[in-house]
């Protein structure tokens, strides 16, 4: 054969190859999972890992990143090693696994002897395709050899923001990882993540040694994602008309202090609420027993520092409320995540503070103090970038701008709705703006000025709105011009447009232990009228509806383009509604409960929503019409197929 006429051969045999592959995995999917469609960006994954080639991943929470390295092994020849930070993550997946009959296992540093036996054992068999390892676990010295002595053939990073200076998760070991491509560099390295933005995606491939690497960017919006901002007034009362909004929903209240977690949760409980705190104030034990409550169903809601959700993948979380600001965009995004996995609309709501801001700063400036008192180098940079990040977030929140247009636009995304997009507090209209903001806007910042730029924002909402204090009248401040030029106003009004003031920035804080007000350039064009400004008049909480969620029938629908946030065999990637028996959904539930709880098992890894919902709207009447369930993958369907037929039958 001729040099040309070969060189032709190949391509044509690459397409080909390709095409019997994706072929493979989409029966294998089919078969042991229940989906008959891979999402987009699923199959080039799937394809980069077949193909033994390195790849970076980023597809937004609840996007089916798992089942882009979960196929590929059960196809490929020898071990697939996933690295994973948090041994409940690990748990939830091999529990799963094995639930859809896919035998995996793991080796972390907490298991005892006898457990690390019986996985050696079972590897050095061969009966395991996929191994899960902890990176303190996988950094031992001389592990990743005896790994390779069982056919390592590739290996995944899961969660690998963790690997970043720039991510918001930075774990040490995680950058050693990139260490080990030197020792076998024939193996592929698949790093998988949910929110990166540009920097944290070049510092990941850096660090890991990826060459030449498929970059598989996905969208980073939500769209069954609804999101609100609200200024924090009484807390307590703002948390629980979230959850009334919800009845009988699983939900996670995040707080800023454990103090904040051991005084919010109380208030809920007295309020009839089912929930449990979790920080790390408590002991490990009663941490694992609230969270696997949470998990198993026996309460709707748990109020948690951040130190709770890496390892949560209950997909039917149907609220977020970040009783506090979150210190970034990117944990903000994180967290939030973890509402509608499942791609059924969602709820995430925001209460901020001023106060949060000055609090995270002035903890960032405190610890970084204490690292300097030890002799431990501080990267000035990092330090700069902290206060960068929590400067946006906070401008986020106080921001009028479209939540989820700055969000995919701020992981590096390009928003292509030439419209609103229908599931944020701004274009669902419910940020009304100010009449008369420019003259608002001139009073406020003409008091900062009159105030010498030396006070904080309540003493100047309390000029402003004409308040007779004590220190008002010490400073002499009751004579100024601007004294009560708001008294029409009450004092949260007030603060609110100085927050959105400093968000624009208009004004700026000055750090320390007293926050201080100051103009900005920008400023000083506002309050000159050389420049224009929006504010935006306090929100009123809005009354969702849910009348019909415990009648007859429900009708659910995400906004348009709500498939591209859902998971694989997610009913409405058609576009078309999904209407279901209510009570017939509520009485699958409790067998899903029943089911778990004597299998040991959180209840979603017996099947998700969608599929239950599925079920109550077809009513399937035989094991072939149930097969057509999306999630309904054969082992499942001999194992619990005849149990949820016969609730099915009751009627």
């Amino acid at each position: 054969m001729e040099t040309g006429e070969k060189e032709r051969a190949d391509e044509q045999v690459e397409p080909e190859l390709q095409a019997l592959r994706l072929g493979a995995l989409q029966e294998l999917v089919r078969r042991v999972w229940g989906y008959s469609e891979l999402r987009p960006l699923q199959a080039e994954a799937m394809l980069a890992g077949l193909g033994g080639r390195d790849a970076l991943v980023v597809l937004a929470t609840g996007g089916g990143k798992s089942l882009c390295y979960q196929a590929p092994a059960l196809l490929r020849e020898g071990l697939t090693v996933v690295l994973s930070p948090l041994i409940s993550l690990m748990q939830d997946q091999i529990a799963g696994l094995e639930e859809s009959g896919v035998q995996a296992a793991m080796l972390t540093s907490a298991q005892g002897l006898s457990e690390k036996r019986d996985v050696f054992q079972r590897l050095r068999a061969g009966g395991l395709r996929l191994l899960f390892v902890s990176p303190e676990r996988f950094v031992v010295p001389g592990f990743f050899e005896e790994l390779s002595a069982f056919g390592l053939a590739a290996l995944v990073v899961d969660e690998a923001h963790c690997i970043s200076h720039w991510g918001h998760d930075f774990r040490p070991e995680y950058r050693r990882i990139g260490e080990l491509r030197e020792l076998l560099p024939n193996v592929p390295i698949q790093a998988f993540t949910a929110t990166a933005t540009p920097e944290v995606r070049a510092d990941i491939v850096r660090q890991l040694g990826l060459r030449e690497p498929d970059v598989l960017v996905g969208s980073f919006d939500r769209p069954n994602l609804t999101y609100r901002f609200l200024p924090r007034a009484d807390e307590a009362e703002q948390v629980l008309s979230v959850i009334r909004r919800h009845p009988g929903e699983a939900g996670i209240v995040y707080c800023l202090r454990r103090s904040d977690v051991d005084s919010l949760a109380p208030k809920l409980a007295a309020a009839g609420i089912r929930c449990l705190p979790y920080h790390a104030g408590l002991s490990p034990s009663t941490r694992q027993s609230n969270q696997e409550r949470f998990l198993s169903e026996d309460i709707e809601v748990i109020v948690a520092t951040i130190a709770f959700g890496m390892g949560i993948d209950r997909p039917d979380v149907r609220f977020v409320v970040h009783a506090s600001l979150p210190k970034g965009v990117e944990q903000f995004a994180q967290e939030t995540g973890r509402a509608g996995r499942d791609g059924l609309p969602s709820e995430c709501v925001m209460l901020y503070s001023g106060a949060d801001f000055h609090g995270w700063r002035n903890l960032q400036e405190r610890s970084h103090s204490d690292a300097a008192a030890r002799g431990v180098e501080i990267d000035p940079l990092e330090a700069e970038r902290s206060l960068a990040r929590l400067s946006e977030m906070y401008a986020f929140a106080t921001s009028a701008t479209c939540r989820h247009k700055f969000l995919v636009q701020h992981f590096g995304g390009a928003w292509e709705q030439p419209t609103g997009c229908g599931a944020c507090d701004v274009c669902l209209g419910e940020l009304a703006p100010l009449p008369d903001s420019v003259r608002v806007a001139q009073m406020i910042l003409s008091c900062v000025v009159r105030c010498q730029q030396r006070y904080g924002a309540g003493h100047v909402a309390d000029v402003l709105r004409g308040a007779s204090t004590e220190k008002i009248r010490t400073c002499g401040h009751d004579q100024l011009s601007t004294f009560g030029l708001l008294r029409d106003h009450d004092a949260r009004e007030i603060r609110h447009w100085i927050e959105q003031l400093v968000g624009l920035e208009h004004l700026r804080v000055a750090p320390g232990q007293y926050p201080t007000l100051a103009l900005t350039q920008t400023g000083v064009e506002v309050m000159r009228a050389q420049r224009p400004v929006t504010l935006f008049q306090l929100p009123v909480t809005p009354r969702t509806r849910k009348a019909a969620a415990r009648r007859g029938r429900v009708e659910l629908r995400p906004r348009a383009g709500a498939a591209a946030g859902v998971e694989p065999g997610a009913v409405i990637d058609s576009g078309e509604e999904l209407v279901y028996d209510a009570a017939l959904f509520d009485r699958l539930r409790a067998l899903r409960r029943r089911l778990a709880k004597e299998r040991g098992v959180p209840p979603y890894l017996i099947f998700g929503d969608r599929s239950l919902q599925e079920m109550a709207a077809t009513k399937p009447s035989s094991l072939e019409e149930l097969r057509t369930v999306r999630g309904v993958g054969e082992a499942k369907l001999r194992d619990l197929g005849e149990a949820f037929l016969a609730e099915i039958s009751r009627g």
